[in-house]
């Protein structure tokens, strides 16, 4: 055990956020901390690191071990290049070297007693410089920053200059480097793109020291952690094995506490009544023995409800009006900024029903596009149509569709004047938004509160083409799944950018990766994406493609096939949904029969029960059939 949290007890003022909380850590373990929002996630990691002290327990670290602590927001001020600020982690190596080298130089004018002394300490040096890595010092910095998504043009900015999500990579980078015995990250991957998020696990999955995540990325959760420990209402349990371990024994463990809960207010309802019972019959004897069931009914150990996982938002996404089967098509479009050339001649459309994830990595022009689509800004080149019927409505990461200066209430309301106090509060309270809440200014909220009110304009919209920018952001977990759950339902049209791997894997029905310019089609989640990523991905440059028609040729092919496959997949679930529609009415028609040979007038006439034994024969010999078509083209 290299570290251990016992019976931490911390409250702000009369809101408790941890209760008696106890886990510890092993050796080279990777753990994750879950919870809502507010839970207690960053006040757990702070008290771990003594940034906070609780109001009792304590946190027992292992002699001699040291913990490296990555915070949410970092306000990294320094004059040096990024390079130069990661150099300084390694200011030990450095000097080291720096002694071994005048060393060298000493050595050549000492004689051979001094010498003999000099060479042992100039071993016992170089010894320790290559425990330190210190041969290879340099290359693994650029590779910490490479990892981290910064080109090596980059490397010589001031760090003064950086925005703030590039100012957490160099913190995160600075971390990485100093190898601390235990790491602990607050939400590390929200300023990295999918690859340096890629490069972070396999990172942390090979590193040789214990490692404390708090993270909503459920599908980094699942590659990294084998531990998860959970604060629920103060109470923290611990849980073995990654996310979806997590995910399955807590609905296992939720369900039990909701039977158990259910029970003991069974019995407690029973003894009242039996209590009350006793109490009427107004006998000596039966009021000792109501005194003495009351007694015992006093001395139960009450449970508490468990808490409802899914009741804290409530989303129903629905189109107002069904759109076109053509929902939207792109020809031609081309988008630069000066010299900087984010895409040229994109070519792709988007059918109704389909769930699209746009991913490619950070500056690539992924939100420009959506931009573009809805008319936020121009494109160089190119052109797109909407199709039939088509009503949009946009989520912005940034939430420019908000009106900063109102109240939640008033940016409903304007938005949509026809809607009636009841119905807007109504709508705001499925967000977690009551009372006094919705007098609060946009301006005033958090982000995560923002994507809240945008989410519930969204909802209002009645739109059938959902274009969002970012959805999962400032989301906690149970938020996302939600989330999820409400798109998987919707019937209309989705484009979407996110990094949220997990939830791509969830949601998307295609995936069209922005990578050299291009777009390259996928038809299926993040898993098919990964499987088919590296077949797929066109040459990097025009030399190699010149240099390899083959590798061209086969990757027109690769397109070819990828639009007979998705023209495959459309057909196969329209004959699922007409199925589907056929097997309800011939069902619904079933019944009728059921109900009609009930009515005295029909199953007196033996003609009418015929012709009646006849349709329903026919129905079900028709419903087999049906069954199996839906079993194969469900699969």
């Amino acid at each position: 055990m290299i570290l251990a949290c016992q019976n931490i007890h911390h409250a702000f003022g009369t809101n408790i956020i941890l209760k008696d909380a106890s886990f510890h850590i092993e050796e080279r373990e990777k753990a994750a901390i879950v919870g809502i929002n507010g839970a207690g996630k960053s006040t757990l990691l702070k008290i771990i690191v003594h940034e906070l002290e609780p109001d009792s327990g304590e946190v027992i670290l292992a002699k001699g071990r040291s913990l490296g602590y990555l915070a949410q927001h970092q306000d990294l001020e320094s004059r040096r290049t990024i390079y130069e600020e990661l150099l300084e982690v390694k200011r030990d190596v450095i000097e080291l070297e720096k002694r071994i080298r005048l060393l060298e130089q000493e050595m050549k004018e000492l004689s051979s007693d001094a010498l003999k002394a000099a060479l042992q300490t100039y071993t016992r040096l170089n010894h320790e410089f290559e425990q330190k890595n210190g041969y290879a010092y340099k290359s693994e910095i650029i590779g910490v920053l490479k990892g981290l998504g910064f080109p090596e043009e980059d490397f010589e900015k001031e760090v003064n200059t950086l925005s703030g999500g590039q100012k957490t990579r160099v913190s995160l980078g600075k971390l990485l480097l100093s190898h601390p015995d235990i790491i602990l990250l607050d939400e590390p991957t929200n300023h990295l793109d999918m690859s340096s998020i890629a490069w972070l696990e396999t990172f942390l999955l090979n590193y040789d020291g214990a490692v404390i995540i708090v993270a909503h990325d459920r599908y980094f959760l699942n590659r990294v952690v084998t531990k998860v420990v959970e604060i629920d209402n103060g109470q923290v349990i611990s849980f073995q094995g990654n996310y979806s371990d997590y995910a399955s024994k807590k609905a296992q463990l939720r369900e039990a506490q909701m039977t158990a809960w259910l029970n003991q207010q069974k019995e407690i309802r029973h003894q009242e009544e039996v209590i009350a019972k006793l109490k009427s019959f107004n006998r000596e004897k039966s009021i000792r023995r109501a005194e003495s069931r009351e007694k015992l009914l006093d001395k139960m150990d009450v449970l508490e409800k468990p808490t409802e996982v899914r009741s804290e938002m409530h989303i129903r996404l629905e189109p107002d009006i069904v759109s076109g089967n053509d929902v939207l098509t792109v020809e031609g479009l081309s988008k630069s900024f000066g010299a900087l050339s984010l895409f040229h001649d994109l070519n792709f459309d988007i059918k109704r029903g389909e769930r699209v994830a746009l991913i490619g990595n950070n500056g690539t022009g992924k939100t420009t596009i959506l931009k573009i689509l809805n008319g936020l800004l121009d494109a160089d080149e190119g052109s797109f149509c909407l199709g039939t019927k088509v009503k949009i409505g946009y989520y912005d990461q940034e939430h420019h569709v908000l009106h900063m200066e109102k109240t939640l209430f008033e940016e409903i309301s304007d938005a949509y004047p026809n809607l009636d106090n009841t119905k807007i509060r109504n709508t705001l309270a499925a967000f977690l938004f009551t009372g006094d809440d919705v007098f609060k200014r946009i301006g005033d909220l958090s982000g995560g509160e923002r994507g809240r009110v945008s989410l519930a304009k969204l909802m209002l919209s009645e739109a059938n083409f959902l274009i969002l920018d970012e959805p999962t952001n400032h989301l906690d977990i149970v938020s996302k799944e939600i989330l999820e759950e409400a798109l998987n339902r919707y019937t209309g049209t989705v484009l979407y950018v996110s990094h949220d791997r997990y939830f791509i894997n969830t949601t998307a029905t295609r995936i069209l990766d922005l990578t050299d310019r291009q777009l390259v089609n996928y038809i299926g989640n993040y898993d098919y994406y990964l499987e088919k990523h590296e077949e797929l991905t066109p040459a990097s440059s025009s030399e190699e493609t010149a240099a390899n028609p083959e590798a061209s040729s086969a990757g027109k092919l690769d397109w070819k096939q990828q639009k007979e496959e998705q023209a495959r997949i459309r057909k196969r679930e329209n004959d699922l949904k007409k199925t589907e529609a056929e097997i309800f009415e011939l069902e619904t028609r079933d019944q009728e029969i059921d109900e009609l040979l009930t009515k005295e007038e029909i199953y007196t006439s033996t003609a009418e029960c015929l012709k009646l034994h006849r349709e329903k024969e026919s129905i079900g010999k028709r419903l087999e059939l049906l069954y199996e078509a839906w079993e194969a083209l469900a699969q």
